[in-house]
């Protein structure tokens, strides 16, 4: 269940005390309870900490104001960066892997976004969403019409600084994913946060990712035995 304040520390149960209400499940060994169990408080723990840690995040100080009202170009013609918040007063900008460069789009981030065009209008109940990429628009949409997104809003930063100010570019890599959230506060724009676990702050044999990870696929595949593997990714066909 979602919350929008942090729990008391102080008047949580210990997390080993709930675990003890766990499901015993057919035929297990007494081992595998013991295991499960113990598992189970780390999971209790893990759960408080991400808690924690949204917390902070949403205390963070205001960020610095958008250097301009940048010109993108969406699915419908032109528009302004203030005009992607709509109704609302916090944007989620996520930035596609589908640079001009690139012959066919980044599957990892079609594998993501493909999650969240399922989502999408259930977040923009509450924030805007909006999906950027620097090849033209009329790219873009082909691309969305073929894997048959419904709901995600692209658009096309061709012409402007944004993917370099917000770190989707940088010297070394035309074409990087990014993902940033802005916020309006007395008629002005500002960058709340971005994720900034990147290669450099990854764990050794890891793959750089989020914390909570934005991928609802390695959510589920780290549920399983198998794990999300070493060296298996997501391709954009199976055909």
């Amino acid at each position: 269940m979602a919350s929008t304040t942090a729990t008391n520390s102080s008047a949580l149960k210990p997390a080993a005390e709930l675990a003890a209400y766990g499901h015993n499940y057919p035929n297990e060994s007494s081992a595998y309870r013991q295991a499960r169990t113990a598992l189970l408080a780390e999971e209790i723990e893990l759960r408080r900490h991400i808690e924690r840690i949204a917390a902070q995040r949403r205390a963070l100080p205001l960020g610095g104001e958008i250097p301009e009202d940048y010109l993108f170009q969406g699915e419908t013609g032109p528009v302004r960066f203030s005009e992607l918040f709509g109704p609302h007063q916090t944007l989620i900008v996520y930035n596609y892997m589908y640079g001009p460069q690139r012959e066919r789009p980044c599957p990892m981030c079609t594998s993501l976004l493909s999650a969240w065009d399922g989502e999408a209008p259930d977040i923009e109940q509450r924030v805007a969403l909006a999906i950027v990429a620097k090849s033209p628009i009329e790219r873009l949409l082909a691309f969305k019409k073929e894997r048959g997104w419904r709901h995600l809003k692209l658009y096309s930063s061709a012409g402007t600084t944004f993917n370099r100010d917000y770190f989707a570019e940088t010297p070394d890599s035309p074409d990087d994913p990014a993902l940033n959230v802005f916020t309006k506060r007395n008629g002005k724009i500002h960058h709340f946060w971005g994720e900034e676990m990147t290669g450099p702050t990854a764990d050794p044999g890891q793959d750089p990712r989020g914390a909570p990870d934005p991928m609802p696929i390695w959510t589920i595949l780290d549920m399983t035995p198998e794990g999300r593997g070493t060296d298996w990714y997501p391709k954009l066909s199976y055909k």
